[in-house]
Parts: C-alpha cells; sequence; structure tokens
C-alpha cells in the first residue's frame, strides 16, 4: 500500500478540523462528527489530485507514466542529487536510488532513477556510454526482479 502525500495528509487535516467546528456549532452528536471525520480521509485524495478517481484502472495508469532505469557504472563518489541533475536534462525524474553494501555502506557504483516514461528513452539515448564524472555510464531500462521465495537464504 503506498503512503499518502504529505499535501494528502494537510487536506484531511484541514477538512477534520473544518468539520469538527462546523458540527460542533450546530449541536452534531460525537458519532457524526467521527463519521465525518473519517470520510475526510477518502475525501482528500480527491481534493487534492482531482484527476484521481477510485477505480482501479486509474492507478495502473499513473504506474505506467513512471519507469525505472538502471544505471550502471556509477562513480562511488557519485550522490543522489548529482544523479537526480544529470537525468533531470532530459526529464521529469521521480526517484534516485544508489545502491550501497549493506555491510560497509559503501556504494556499489550502480542505482536506479524512476523518470517519467515518456522521457524514457531519450534519457537512454542521451546517457548511455556517456562519460560522467570520469565514468562511462551503463543506463537502460530496468528489469523486473524475480520475487524471492524465501528472503531467508
Amino acid at each position: 500500500m503506498k503512503s499518502p502525500n504529505i499535501s494528502t495528509v494537510i487536506v484531511a487535516a484541514i477538512l477534520a478540523i473544518v468539520a469538527f467546528f462546523v458540527f460542533s456549532t450546530i449541536s452534531a452528536t460525537p458519532v457524526l462528527i467521527a463519521a465525518f471525520v473519517f470520510a475526510s480521509a477518502f475525501i482528500a485524495p480527491l481534493v487534492n489530485n482531482p484527476k484521481s478517481s477510485l477505480s482501479a484502472s486509474s492507478s495502473s495508469e499513473t504506474n505506467d507514466d513512471v519507469k525505472t532505469l538502471y544505471v550502471g557504472n556509477l562513480p562511488y563518489r557519485a550522490n543522489e542529487t548529482a544523479v537526480r541533475e544529470l537525468f533531470a536534462n532530459y526529464g521529469t525524474v521521480e526517484s534516485v536510488r544508489l545502491m550501497k553494501d549493506k555491510h560497509t555502506g559503501k556504494r556499489r557504483g550502480f542505482g536506479f532513477v524512476e523518470m517519467s516514461a515518456t522521457d524514457l528513452e531519450k534519457a537512454i539515448e542521451a546517457l548511455n556510454d556517456s562519460e560522467f564524472q570520469q565514468r562511462t555510464l551503463k543506463v537502460r531500462e530496468a528489469k523486473e526482479r524475480p520475487e524471492r521465495e524465501d528472503a531467508t537464504h
């Protein structure tokens, strides 16, 4: 389940506060106040993002709008900000994750960039085999990692 963004939480809180004061001035029962406050959590995403609907098809459409790129041969000194700035020249960057060794905490020289699907090919063409901080990048669309059956191995 995806966490709500901060603006949706703020809208829900504002709706809840308004509901509390409106219903308390008209002497509504606490159950009615609680019901409206509860409903505000469902109303807030619709108010915050009018393009979205409650259907499952719209949520799958938004996932299709963002694709993940694998970025290999990254310099070990590169950080998320530098990689974000590099890819932002070619489109909308949603997130950057540079992988680290879980034991040492040092960067492993590769990462993933989530970008708008419409900008993906442009970024691949421009950045694959290009030089970044004295390293030749390898950029391609990331493959889905197969589900691991047992995480204890």
